[in-house]
Formats: structure tokens, sequence, C-alpha cells
């Protein structure tokens, strides 16, 4: 079993199809492709968001408080069957430092530690009964369920004098609040337009001159975002729509 640590600064733009052609040129200078993205290819990404019955992780997280964290499993498969390899993370933003941590388990192990709180075989290692520890008590503190699906089509790079130092471009950013397996396909609706692309720079310490002085003669502008966010206000605002049609439904019946 597999487990990784994260901790960095991560900040996002959103680029329109031009800007995101005029800046590759320089990307290309000063970064390598992901070993996944060689000769200009993507990879998918696959998340289930889980959160409380009154969505408190996603509404806490939008308020943008000094401290957050969100739980979500992950997969690069797409339909994932049981016995693909799928990551349970916990991602916490501190005063704008991301830290994550995450096991790598099979989705039907993912799926009995989530519903049953059986543990796959193996936990024994320090680093492993470490992260455990703390799924167990996040999963304690909010008794969470699968509540959103989100997934994307993403290109990654990495410096070449700096490994620490990661670019990454996702577009076709999918979302749906039903059929929250990665037993399903991806399908649903967009949250960005199909020539933007969301651009994250995910640094350890300061963000490199070149890059700094490309976005400003580009005009990339920082900008707040976040997927599961996205998708929830989405949903939100649908909800009051179909109230407020509802009740104007309601009232002209009453007229009649």
């Amino acid at each position: 079993m597999a487990i990784s640590t994260f901790q960095r600064k991560e900040i996002k733009f959103l680029l329109s199809l031009e800007q995101y052609e005029a800046l590759l040129p320089e990307i290309h200078k000063y970064m390598d492709p992901d070993k996944y993205c060689v000769d200009g290819r993507e990879y998918g990404i696959y998340n289930i968001y889980y959160d409380t019955p009154d969505d408190y992780l996603i509404r806490e997280s939008i308020s943008k408080p000094f401290y957050k964290e969100k739980i979500r499993l992950r997969s690069y498969y797409s339909p994932a069957a049981p016995e693909d390899r799928v990551f349970l993370e916990i991602k916490k933003k501190i005063g704008g430092i991301v830290t994550k941590r995450r096991v790598t388990m099979t989705l039907a192990e993912a799926d009995a530690y989530m519903f049953l709180h059986k543990k796959p075989v193996g936990t024994e290692q320090y680093l492993q009964k470490q992260i455990f520890a703390e799924l167990d008590v996040f999963l304690s503190n909010y008794p969470v369920a699968p509540k959103q699906y989100i997934s994307y089509q993403r290109s990654a790079f990495f410096g070449k004098d700096d490994h620490d130092f990661r670019l990454t471009f996702d577009r076709e950013i999918t979302e749906r609040r039903y059929d929250l397996s990665l037993s399903q396909p991806s399908y649903g609706a967009q949250i960005i337009a199909p020539n933007q692309r969301l651009m994250e720079v995910k640094i350890v310490g300061a963000m490199p001159l070149w890059l700094s002085r490309k976005l400003a003669e580009l005009k990339i502008y920082k900008i707040s975002f976040s997927k599961y966010g996205k998708a929830y206000q989405r949903f939100i605002r649908n909800q009051l729509y179909e109230e407020r049609m509802k009740n104007q439904k309601k009232g002209s019946i009453l007229h009649v």
C-alpha cells in the first residue's frame, strides 16, 4: 500500500484558449511534461467528494476560513473496477498552505473502509497507521457520505531545475450529484467553458520570475477557484431556481 504526503501553495488561474496557447512555448523552455503527458497527451482524474448530510465541509470551505479540510476518493481510471487502485485523500488548507495526505488501496477496499470502517490488510507500518488514525478521527468527527462527483482532463509539467514546482492545466471539468461512485463512467455538467483551462501553480517556495513575467504579459490573473465549491454553488442555484418556479406556478394556479 503506497502512502504520499504533500505540502505546498496552490495558486489558480483561469485561462482562455488563446492565453493557454501563448503560454505553452514559455512553459516548454523551463519545464518538462509529466511522464503521462508526453507528446501533448492528457490523463483523466476522477473524484468522489464526501460531505455531511448538510454539506458542512463545502459550506465551510467556500466561506474562506483560515483552516479548512476535505476528504475525497480519486481514481485515474473511468469507470474503475473493484480491483483498480484508488487514492483516499485528506486535503487541508491552513493559511494558504495546502497539505495532502493519502493512502492507496483498491476501490473495493476504499468502499469497505468508507462505508463499513473496515481497514485494508497491510496497514501496520508506522506511516500507514498514522494516516489511517487521521482518517479515523476525520470520520468520527464528520458523518460523511458521497456527495459530489468531479472529473477532468489534465496536462501537467514539472520544473526542469526544481521538481517541487508543478504546473497543471485542467479542462472538461465535469460534475454531478448522482451516481456517486467511481465505478460509474464520467459524465455530467461542465463547470468551465470548452475553450477555458484551469491552471494551478503548485509550489513550495516563490513563483519563478519567468512565469510571473509571462502571466503579467498575457494578462493572466490569480483567481479563487474550487472545483467542488463551484459545483456546490451550481447545485444551490439550481435548487433556488426550481423552488422559485414552483412557487410561481403555485401562485398562478391560485389566481386562476
